[in-house]
Parts: C-alpha cells; structure tokens; sequence
C-alpha cells in the first residue's frame, strides 16, 4: 500500500494497476460463478423456482453490503476497505460450492453478494481517488476490465467444467488467482495523502445530496437497460428468428460493444467531456434499440443490442465518477447510493420487461429501456463536476 505525497508518477501508475486488478478479480469472481450456476443446480438437484430463490440471496447480500460501506469508505479510507474484502472475495466464492441444500447456498450467496457489493463500492471509491490525482478521466477502462474479467472467469469456468472438474475444484482454482491478484494490489494500492477531503470542499449536504440523487436515477435506468439486455435480448431475437445461434448474438453483441466502448471511453470523454459523451451514448442506445425494435428483423436485432451496448458503456463510468467527485468528503456513501440504485435497476429491470411483455409483447416492452435510455441523453448534464471536466 503506497500514500500518493508528491506527484509521484510510479506510485499513480502503480496504484492505477491496482484497481485494475480489483476490477479484473471481482469480473473473475462474478464470471466463473455464472458459469458453474447448472452444475451446481444439478447437484443440489434444484428446480428453476428453487434455483431464483437462492439466486435472491446474492442481491440481498449486494444491497445489504452498499448499505453498509460507504460510512466505512469515509471514515477509513476506500483502501482499508477494498483490499480485505478483495481477499474475502476469494473466500466467498468458494462457499456456494459447499452447500448440501438450498437454504445454506442462499446464506452462502448472501454472504458472497455482501461481499461482492462491498468491494464494488469500495474499489469504486478508490478509483475516483486515482482519477482525481490523475487529473484525467480513466474510470471507463476500470470498468471495461471488470467486463473482460467476467468474461475470463467465465471462460475459466467453462474449461475447467469441460474437463469435468467439480464446481468446488473449479472455485477453489480461480479463487488462488484471485487471491494472487488482490495480493499484488494490495502492495500496490494508493492512498491519497489528505484523504478525499483533501481533493476539495465539502459542497452542502442539499445540493450534493440532490446530485447524488439524480446521478443515481441515471445509474438506475441503464442497470434497467443492462438487465434487460442480459435476460431478454435472446429471448427477442428468437422470436423473430426461430434460431438458438441468432438468438445468443444479440447479447454477444452487447457485451462486445459494451466492453469496446469502454475500452474507448476515457479518451472519448478527454475529448468530449463527461456531460457530451452520456449525452451522446444514451442517444446512441436509444436509438440503436428503437431503429431494432421499429424495423422488427433478426439481424436489425443484432445491431441495436450492439448500439445499445455501446450507447450504455460509458455512462455508469461517468456516473460513478462523477458521484464521487461531487462530494469527494462523502465518497464513499454517494458512491453507495448510486450503486445500490444502479443494482436495483439491474434487478428490477428484467422482471419489468417481462411484467410488460406479458401485456404489450415483447417487442414494445423494450421500448422501456429505450425511453429511459433517452431520458438520460436528457438528464446528461448532471455529470458535470469541477473536476477535468467540459
């Protein structure tokens, strides 16, 4: 753990790459848990209503966990926090693998989630430590290697089930490196001399709890978008298309353009500024799905998942950002707010499309995450900050 006193460029590169590992890490927990999800129903021979109830104890957990760290952020900085639970992520992921029934996988999964959601917020905050002393944007990229970490957890998963090894092999495996990753950023992590109060004056809690709001409303629509997309983009595209292979492209496409255009954030938002750049990717994402949704064929389906992706991937890294610089004296607690709000809208999310769908159709309940995907182009100039900003 390294204090930025100076302008130490070594220690910012360095504790740069370590929340590039927490990221990675917590993607990697999170991926190679999805990927062993069937076998570990299959073991515990569960139905899919047994299933989604033990699923709710990693929501409960995430939520219970934001509520919870961002008083702990502030009063003892955001590294004292994320590196323990960087370590009990590994913990964490073990547990679920060892439940005999449903009901100790769901304490399992609380406890996961808990964790998990913990060290969201936690590294979240440390990250905007790290961008500020950068003095550019960067938190774009940290959340695209959150993406490429799920994706290796679970392709890990995956290759380590093709071989035929047990969900609780597979888990430990991936919990050594996951281990090794926090270790490495445990040596490497920053902490900002002077804490967050250092960065700037406390704004009022009025207005920088008003901002928070509004900038967590944001979060909170395009979770909405992202869950839909995760639990109805094939599903949709199979009803236009009658195939499995179509149907899985749409949320491929997602991903991709999701994880691309937050590898090209940061830049994008140097060049255009936080507030342009929301505003210009939820108009993207709107009208990306809504062309799909108007013109109703198979591979117009694929390309509005992939503009919606893309539209998307850049506003929760600026809504994150901009949350924790608004009150850089309540960080972690604006953070906390706005995660949990984001959270709640990817929970929500899917259970509203389907709630509509079941009246309007499928097609026209996507026009949900659509109008809400407009409304934060709308509402875009609430990132703004003083912060390296336009």
């Amino acid at each position: 753990m390294m204090t930025l006193l100076h302008d130490d460029r070594t220690a910012l590169r360095r504790g740069q790459v370590a929340v590039y590992l927490l990221f990675l890490l917590s993607g990697m927990a999170i991926g190679t848990w999805t990927a062993r999800i069937p076998a570990i129903r299959n073991d515990l021979g569960l139905g899919d209503g047994q299933l989604s109830l033990g699923l709710l104890g990693i929501a409960a957990g995430a939520i219970t966990g934001m509520q919870v760290v961002g008083r702990l952020v502030d009063r003892f900085g955001s590294v004292k926090v994320m590196l323990p639970m960087a370590f009990a992520q590994s913990a964490a992921l073990i547990l679920p693998a060892l439940a005999p029934n449903l009901a100790v996988l769901t304490l399992a999964l609380f406890v996961f989630g808990a964790v998990h959601g913990t060290l969201d917020v936690a590294m979240n905050a440390n990250a905007v430590e790290v961008e500020r002393a950068a003095g550019r944007s960067i938190m774009s990229s940290f959340h695209a290697v959150f993406s490429i970490g799920g994706f290796l957890g679970a392709a890990a998963g995956g290759l380590l089930a093709a071989i035929a090894l047990s969900p609780a092999l597979t888990f430990l495996t991936v919990a050594v490196a996951i281990a090794g990753l926090a270790l490495w950023a445990s040596r490497w992590a920053l902490t900002v001399d002077g804490g967050p109060a250092a960065a700037g004056t406390d704004p009022g809690p009025g207005r920088a709890g008003r901002g928070v709001l509004l900038l967590g409303v944001l979060a909170f629509c395009c979770m909405i978008g992202e869950g839909a997309a995760a639990d109805w983009s094939s599903v949709y595209l199979h009803e236009l298309s009658g195939s499995d292979g179509l149907a899985a492209a749409a949320y491929a496409a997602f991903s991709v353009m999701m994880t691309a255009g937050r590898l090209a954030g940061d830049r994008l938002a140097a060049v255009l500024g936080p507030v342009v750049l929301v505003r210009g990717c939820g108009l993207l994402a709107a009208a990306g799905l809504g062309t799909a949704l108007l013109v109703n064929l198979p591979m117009a389906g694929v390309i509005g998942f992939a503009c919606f992706g893309a539209g998307l991937s850049c506003i929760v890294p600026q809504v994150f950002s901009a949350a924790g610089r608004r009150d850089p004296v309540h960080a972690g607690r604006s953070l906390a707010r706005v995660a949990s709000l984001g959270y709640a809208g990817f929970l929500t999310g899917p259970v509203l499309i389907g709630g509509a769908a079941e009246v309007f159709g499928l097609s026209r309940a996507l026009a949900i995450p659509v109008l809400l995907a407009f409304f934060v182009a709308l509402a875009a100039s609430v990132v703004r900050t003083t912060s390296f900003t336009k």
